[in-house]
């Protein structure tokens, strides 16, 4: 068996455009947060890890793919990531009853605003352009939903779509 160089297999396409729809996703937290200037509660760091495992994973099976190692590999990978996706939906699902009172969140509920600035002068500013993080109250609600909320959807696209990456690459 000789290993071969393609980028037709499903397997690899479906593990590419897995990896972009997570890098769009967690692209656009970061984004939130950076230009938003909204600090993220502990939950919302909790909710970006299966995107962070899952992105260099998938990439990983569609490298498989593309050098013709067994099929197999990459179908393994690809399942792996949808598999994180549905664990992203999980964690969504509970920090979004957290924001509606549905149960408690964690005692822990906050993180540190290490990025602030050592600058006096500055220091004003900063305190009036960063939100602080609470795990119990949704940062910004668009079309009813919550950061949370819309990872909720988006975790399930893409877990959908990986699902149905390593069918058709069966």
């Amino acid at each position: 068996m000789t290993a071969s160089f393609s980028v037709r297999r499903p397997t690899f396409l479906y593990s590419v455009l897995l990896a972009i729809g997570m890098a769009v996703v967690i692209g656009s937290a970061l984004g939130f947060q950076y230009i938003g200037g909204y600090i993220p509660c502990e939950l919302c760091l909790l909710q970006r890890q299966p995107y962070y495992y899952g992105i260099p994973l998938v990439l990983i099976g569609a490298l498989t793919a593309a050098l013709g190692l067994p099929n197999w590999i990459g179908r393994t990978l690809l399942l792996a990531g949808g598999l994180l996706m549905v664990v992203g939906a999980g964690m969504g699902v509970y920090h979004a009853g957290v924001e509606w009172g549905f149960w408690a969140g964690p005692t822990a509920c906050s993180t540190s605003a290490g990025s602030m600035t050592k600058n006096a002068s500055d220091l004003l500013t900063e305190l009036n352009t960063i939100k602080g993080p609470s795990c119990t109250e949704a940062a910004l609600r668009v079309l009813g939903l919550s950061m949370a909320g819309w990872n909720v959807v988006a975790s399930l696209i893409l877990a959908a779509f990986a699902f149905i990456g390593v069918r058709k690459s069966a």
